[in-house]
């Protein structure tokens, strides 16, 4: 008779301590800020459009007229500071013409969960990260885990998976902060606001990241293993976590927990609805030994506009093994460790 082969980790004690942390630390901790947008248009189409314009006043006040007068007045205003025409790429972007595609593969695979068979196809993740108006303010966030599948077990099971056992059905509450911001899309050039468009919802990263890191990892009367959370200021999708090394107080001695989205994806279904999908690269520093794993996360957010909780989501984090670990290639493809969250987020009363 085959021996059945018994659960085991599948990694070094550092990398233990990753996949400890990452399954503790749900998306929001990792990257709070999901949606691709800014669909670029062609130079020559940009130019026909400014060509058009001058021929009809009733053309003007049309949407393409008043792009088209943009589109003429940023060039004006580059000729002056001597700028090049390739900025009328980033000046596309940042007129708010949104990329984002209707509701599709993303809401579909959420609906299949936990029968993932491979990692999403996403188009690559540039710039930052964008929500819908309706994320504006500070929020009171719970967060529940309610389901945890290992669908490769019992031959692969992931250090911790058993473990997160004790947050099922146990609500997290944390704070969350979104900000409007006008999008940096020119490098910090001085133009004018005309040419900026709208602000835009951006997630306060460094802020959200730590209150939910510390609101899972912190134990009353205790340090706070979490020191802090910082986002790179030249590239929006990394974010370092800062880690207490047990031996060392300080922030030289800290370990980092680094994230870098690598993709991303967002469909809008509808006004109210939205749903978001990345995956990231993480990065554990500070052990003997740097480990490497794939997250992804898929989150569809639902606006209730009357009601409290105001926005509810599904959320589902998918665990894949990285080329390094022994048991890729038995893998594959495949997610080794699956976690379904349901947030509530409700404003808090001086910002509603």
């Amino acid at each position: 008779m085959k021996a059945v082969s018994k659960p085991r980790a599948i990694a070094p004690n550092g990398a233990k301590r990753l996949a400890s942390l990452s399954a503790k630390l749900p998306a929001l901790v990792l990257k709070l800020g999901l949606i691709s947008h800014a669909g670029l248009c062609p130079v020559k189409s940009l130019r026909a459009g400014a060509r058009a314009g001058g021929k009809s006043l009733k053309f003007l006040k049309t949407p393409a007229g008043i792009l088209s007068r943009k589109v003429a007045e940023g060039l004006r205003y580059a000729r002056r500071m001597g700028l090049a025409v390739v900025l009328l790429l980033a000046l596309w972007a940042g007129l708010g013409m949104d990329g984002a595609v209707q509701a599709g593969p993303l809401g579909d695979r959420l609906a299949q969960f936990p029968d993932w068979q491979s990692k999403p196809l996403l188009p690559s993740a540039k710039g930052d990260l964008v929500y819908p108006d309706w994320f504006e303010g500070t929020w009171n966030v719970t967060t529940t885990l309610v389901d945890l599948v290992a669908p490769l077990a019992p031959e692969i099971i992931t250090p911790g998976f058993e473990g997160n056992r004790q947050y099922l059905n146990r609500p997290v509450p944390f704070q969350a902060r979104f900000v409007a911001t006008l999008p940096n899309r020119f490098g910090g050039l001085p133009l004018p606001p005309s040419l900026l468009g709208k602000p835009q919802i951006f997630s306060d990263r460094a802020f959200n990241g730590l209150s939910l890191a510390k609101a899972y990892l912190d134990k009353p009367g205790e340090k706070s293993p979490v020191l802090a959370v910082k986002v790179d200021p030249k590239n929006p999708n990394r974010q370092i976590t800062l880690l207490r090394d047990e031996s060392q107080d300080s922030l030289l001695g800290a370990k980092e927990l680094v994230s870098t989205v690598v993709a991303r994806g967002v469909e809008t279904p509808s006004p109210l609805e939205f749903i978001t999908t990345e995956v990231f690269q993480q990065e554990f520093l500070g052990s003997p030994q740097i480990y490497f794993n794939t997250v992804e996360t898929s989150t569809a957010y639902q606006l209730h506009p009357n009601e409290l909780p105001r926005i509810t989501a599904d959320q589902v984090t998918a665990i894949y093994l990285s080329p390094q670990d022994p048991d890729y290639f038995a893998a594959g493809d495949r997610p080794v460790a699956l976690y379904r969250y349901q947030l509530a987020f409700s404003p808090e009363p001086d910002t509603d």
